[in-house]
């Protein structure tokens, strides 16, 4: 949309957009260590399954949204599933343009159209969605806008499947808070909490609360020789864990359903 509509936007959106400009450069959120928390997610294929999973079932004929595209991979993978029609959106214009390169390189470029847009004020139509992806992008947003937004834009009986680190291990946060260059400052206060979730019910039905990634994660820190070893083993222990009442709390990831009631 240009810079004259992102200088229009208050302070905190300027600061995600020219972040994340920042950060998608030469597509590089594809590379596996590009920056140091990176090294984590080579434990989130468990997460990665789960997503494919609900792509698989939720996707095929679907107007499909990805919401916060980041470089249009997770768009990719929905068009695969048999989306009848794609839609991203990022306020990062470098973000939209990798994913429209992302996509016309697949050849799924008459199937898909991306926009540099707010996602608390997309201007999309109402009532157009049938199902949305956000992943890893809820804790940028002030949810408060950003939840009536979906509601608004999501068809009834339309699903969203949201994909967010968790806030209650101390450890984690300790991490976080060791790391500020990482992230944006609104980004690091705003983690979510059952209580975001909570607020969501104001809008969406939620279901499917899942837990994900307590131990696997530390084994990426082992030398390279060990490392899927230690992935393996603690992805095992995980199964355990995550699926313990309040324990599962600790976890690293957790995602959740918001469905738009008829």
């Amino acid at each position: 949309m240009g810079s004259n509509w992102l200088g229009g936007l208050d302070a905190r959106k300027q600061e995600e957009a020219g972040f994340h400009d920042l950060d998608r450069a030469d597509h590089v959120d594809e590379k596996e260590e590009s920056t140091p928390n990176r090294r984590f997610y080579q434990a989130a294929a468990v997460v990665g399954d789960h997503l494919e999973g609900w792509l698989e079932k939720r996707a095929k004929d679907s107007v499909f949204l990805d919401y916060a595209c980041g470089n249009g991979l997770q768009t990719l993978r929905a068009l695969k599933k048999g989306a009848a029609l794609a839609v991203g959106i990022d306020i990062s214009e470098v973000s939209t343009r990798n994913a429209r390169a992302t996509i016309q390189q697949a050849g799924f470029g008459d199937r898909a159209y991306f926009l540099q847009r707010d996602c608390e004020d997309t201007t999309l139509p109402a009532n157009t969605f049938d199902a949305c992806l956000c992943s890893g992008m809820l804790h940028h947003l002030d949810l408060t806008r950003a939840f009536p937004e979906l509601y608004r834009i999501m068809a009834p009986g339309g699903r969203i499947l949201a994909i967010e680190a968790l806030a209650y291990n101390p450890f984690i946060k300790l991490y976080r808070a060791r790391t500020p260059q990482l992230r944006t400052e609104w980004e690091a206060q705003h983690i979510l909490s059952l209580r975001e979730v909570e607020l969501a019910k104001r809008w969406f039905q939620v279901e499917n609360v899942k837990y994900f990634l307590m131990a696997a994660p530390l084994a990426t820190l082992l030398p390279r020789p060990l490392r899927q070893i230690g992935l393996a083993l603690g992805h095992t222990l995980d199964y355990a864990l995550t699926r313990t009442p309040l324990l599962q709390l600790w976890s690293w990831q957790f995602s959740f359903e918001l469905v738009k009631p008829y």
